[in-house]
Parts: C-alpha cells; sequence; structure tokens
C-alpha cells in the first residue's frame, strides 16, 4: 500500500468525522490494533478524545498470565502506551463485579444446562456498552467509539448499522442485540476498513500495537481451556455421567458430561455407525442425543430477547444468521408475543443452540437480534428434542 493510499484513507475517515470536532468521546481501547487506530483517527478528525479501558477479570487468579486474551493486563499496558503516545487521557475501569455477574456466571450456568453462550455479545451488551456510556454521561462525552468492524450510517430515519467492509472481519453478529438508543452513540471509525488497512494505518502512525497479534481466545479463558475452567469454577451439573443416544431413542454410548460436548460437533464423537452430529443436549436427564448429518438440519427457531435498530419494514425481505460462522440465510420472520419470533429458513440449515445470537438482516444492513430459545425442528425427528436446551456448533 503506498503512502498516497494510507493518505487517502486517513483523509476519508477523518472527512466523515469531521462534524464532530471538537465533540468529546469515550475511545474504547481494548490494547488491540483496531481499537488503537480507532482512537488514533478520532484524534487525527480533531474529536476531544478519552482513552477508557475496563478491566473485567483478574488474570492473577489465573496459572497462566493472560498473554494473548483480550482484556489482559498486557492489553490494558498496551492500551495506556497508545494513549501516551497519541497524547489522549486515559482510565481504566474496574468492571470485575459486573463482568462475573452478567457474563462469566451466566456463562457457567448455560453449560451445566446444556446451552451454549456467547459471552462476547452478553460484554457488549451488558457491560461494555452499559457501562461506557455511562461513563460518557459521567465525562460528559456525547459518543462512545470502538475497533468493531462494523459501519454506521445516519439519516432522516435515524442511525443504521451496515456489515464491516471486511467480510472475514464483519463483527455486525456480536451487535445484533444492541439497543437502537446504545447505537446512536457508538461511532465506529475503522468499520470501513479491511484488516490489512487497519494493520497499515497501526504501521503509518506509529503505534505500539501495530504488530501485535490477535486473541482468538474468550477472554477469562485465555488458555483456550473451557473444561479446565468450568471446572474450577464448580460446573458439577455439566459433568453429570449420561447416556448418548440417537434420535430414534437407541443407546450409542456414554459420557462424562454435556459440558464437554456442543451442539452441532461432530469430532471426537467415537460412535460407531457415524457419522454423527450432537442435536441436543438435556441439562435433566444428561443426555446428549446425536443424529447422521441429513437429519440434523433445522428449518425452524424460536428467538426472545429482539431488539431491533431498524424494525423490518412490511413485505421486507430478511435474512438471518444464527450461527457467527453461517452465511445469513432467507427466512420468514413471525411474531410470537412482544419479545419473541419465530424464524422460518426458506432451506435447511446446520442446527444452533440456545444461548446463540440470532442476527436479522436486510440485505448488508444489520436490522437488530435476540437470542436462540428453541430450535423448533430438526427435520426427521421430534422437534421437542430438538429444542432441548443445546449446545453451538465446534
Amino acid at each position: 500500500m503506498s503512502a498516497r493510499d494510507t493518505a487517502a484513507m486517513v483523509a476519508e475517515i477523518v472527512g466523515d468525522l469531521a462534524p464532530l470536532q471538537g465533540v468529546r468521546v469515550i475511545a474504547a481501547m481494548s490494547g488491540g490494533v483496531d481499537s488503537s487506530v480507532m482512537a488514533v483517527l478520532l484524534k487525527e478528525a480533531g474529536l476531544d478524545v478519552v482513552g477508557v479501558f475496563l478491566h473485567v477479570w483478574d488474570y492473577s487468579r489465573d496459572e497462566v498470565s493472560g498473554h494473548g486474551s483480550c482484556c489482559s493486563l498486557e492489553d490494558a499496558y498496551d492500551a495506556r502506551r497508545v494513549a501516551d503516545a497519541i497524547g489522549i487521557p486515559f482510565y481504566s475501569m474496574d468492571m470485575r463485579e459486573a463482568f462475573r455477574r452478567d457474563v462469566i456466571d451466566p456463562f457457567i450456568h448455560d453449560y451445566e444446562t446444556g446451552r451454549t453462550p456467547n459471552p462476547c455479545e452478553r460484554c457488549n451488551r451488558f457491560v461494555k456498552f452499559g457501562a461506557l456510556l455511562e461513563a460518557a454521561d459521567q465525562l460528559q462525552a456525547a459518543y462512545v467509539a470502538t475497533g468493531h468492524y462494523v459501519r454506521r450510517r445516519d439519516d432522516a430515519d435515524g442511525v443504521h448499522l451496515f456489515k464491516g467492509n471486511d467480510r472475514k472481519k464483519d463483527q455486525s453478529y456480536f451487535l445484533a442485540t444492541t439497543e437502537r438508543r446504545q447505537v446512536a452513540r457508538i461511532l465506529f471509525p475503522v468499520g470501513g476498513l479491511e484488516k490489512d488497512d487497519t494493520r497499515q494505518l497501526a504501521r503509518h502512525f506509529r503505534l505500539p500495537t501495530a504488530e501485535k497479534h490477535e486473541s482468538q481466545d474468550i477472554c477469562f479463558i485465555p488458555a483456550g481451556d473451557r473444561i479446565e475452567f468450568l471446572q474450577r469454577e464448580g460446573a458439577t451439573a455439566g459433568f453429570r455421567a449420561g447416556d448418548i443416544v440417537s434420535v430414534d431413542g437407541r443407546l450409542l454410548g456414554r459420557h462424562q458430561g454435556i459440558a464437554h460436548y456442543t451442539l452441532g460437533q461432530r469430532k471426537g464423537l467415537g460412535l460407531p455407525d457415524g457419522p454423527w452430529h450432537v442435536v441436543a443436549l438435556d441439562g435433566v436427564t444428561a443426555r446428549v442425543v446425536v443424529a447422521h448429518p441429513e437429519d440434523a438440519l433445522i428449518r425452524q427457531v424460536t428467538v426472545g430477547e429482539v431488539r431491533w435498530i431498524r424494525e423490518a419494514a412490511a413485505g421486507e425481505s430478511i435474512t438471518a444468521k444464527v450461527r457467527y460462522q453461517m452465511q445469513p440465510a432467507s427466512c420468514d420472520l413471525t411474531w410470537l408475543d412482544g419479545q419473541r419470533v419465530q424464524l422460518h429458513f426458506t432451506k435447511p440449515q446446520k442446527p444452533t443452540a440456545p444461548g446463540q445470537v440470532a442476527a436479522f438482516y436486510s440485505g448488508d444492513e444489520l436490522l437488530g437480534g435476540g437470542i436462540v430459545q428453541r430450535v423448533g425442528d430438526c427435520s426427521s425427528f421430534d422437534a421437542d428434542a430438538c429444542g432441548a436446551d443445546g449446545g453451538g456448533d465446534r
């Protein structure tokens, strides 16, 4: 990428932010390259930027250092270094109590009952945006800005969110449950960039995080060992031995706890006459239910806790994704009551899990979303069995 390309990118983003010159904004700095570039672009555009890092987990209690994970002690240090380098004030907020209550405890409970939680979504919804918008009010800031790869556009009808330009990094799925009033106060300066562009800008501005690798771990499980974490946290109900059965009731084997499995899992089952996919996890009977791939497909999903950024218009074509790695698929959406909808996919889809996010789209626009409550049918077997509190694909 040439220096001219870099300058053009900076000029375009700074130009978009120009109407906000002098406006105070909280930069949510995680210590990674994306949020670092976000902060420096805000500063270049002339906004009054205040960097904030959320301290959500006490890594001193882990046997690992937290290196390479999101929001670790190393990340806090890097966030402060970037703030110092670009010349903005910096604060660290102690959010450990709220994070334990709103993210970790539900995470443990879900795995004990057979659900598969989405901790990043819960962190965004209950901790990050809630806490940062409260901090913005205290600091008299109009906006919060993040390094998410998602694009915001405003028009006469209000705020709209769209998928990030880098489809491999698009994070709109994790923002599907964000409330419209929150979205109206959130800026996404890097959402129109490719990841390589972001890295190039970090080098251009000589940021300390320019060459920092990305984390792929859950922030409170920096070693990536979910089972060890759950056992250490006392999730005993998830480790009761039980039966592995086929959808027609045949006993195929035994297991040492439903927490070892996720819905859609196909590897490591060790069962005869495969291949098999996990299609249900029963937290009451401790049963793991499996089906052959052709019998594991789903068409119908019930979604609760629904929130809209822009509610779909009558007759508008809707797509949805109920797993992060899924491509949005055409579906019909029917209201069941004030907070629940039912999705009916035009074509059968790979299974999802209660506890996962369902994100609704119209083209590239993120309309909103909710949390999967029940998988309503699984092709050739009983809907209630498929709807048991299940896991997520691995």
